[in-house]
């Protein structure tokens, strides 16, 4: 199985920017699609962004498109958040998650992805 690391968490102030990255080990990272989610205090988890195996796919929530990049380097095994533009309402604990390729189709629910990271803080501040 892969495991999944996040880091790149903290606290900004509304407009700032802040990376998150996902480090990868175990199986070859380049036979998963990642993606990244969030969970707010009281909220359910919800899905960010994904991109697919090569990385040449990515999709968004419609919230963050136009703010937030997804992207990976497979040689590096990781995965990253770009996230500028910081609201409020993007406060949260984000997670990668990660499954193995199946179709060219990128999936956004929780329960397609087997596995998942700790978690990191995200706080945006007015």
């Amino acid at each position: 199985q892969i495991q999944l690391v996040e880091s790149g968490g903290g606290s900004v102030q509304a407009g700032g920017s802040l990376r998150l990255s996902c480090a990868a080990t175990g199986r070859t990272f380049s036979n998963y699609d990642m993606a990244w989610f969030r969970q707010a205090p009281g909220k359910e988890r919800e899905y960010v962004a994904a991109v697919s195996w090569s990385g040449y796919t990515t999709v968004y929530t419609a919230s963050v498109k136009g703010r937030f990049t997804i992207s990976r380097d497979n040689a590096k095994t990781t995965v990253y958040l770009q996230m500028n533009s910081l609201k409020p309402e993007d406060t949260a604990v984000y997670y990668c998650a990660a499954k193995v390729t199946t179709t060219a189709v990128l999936f956004t629910t929780t329960r397609a992805y087997n596995y998942w990271g700790q978690g990191t803080q995200v706080t945006v501040s007015s």
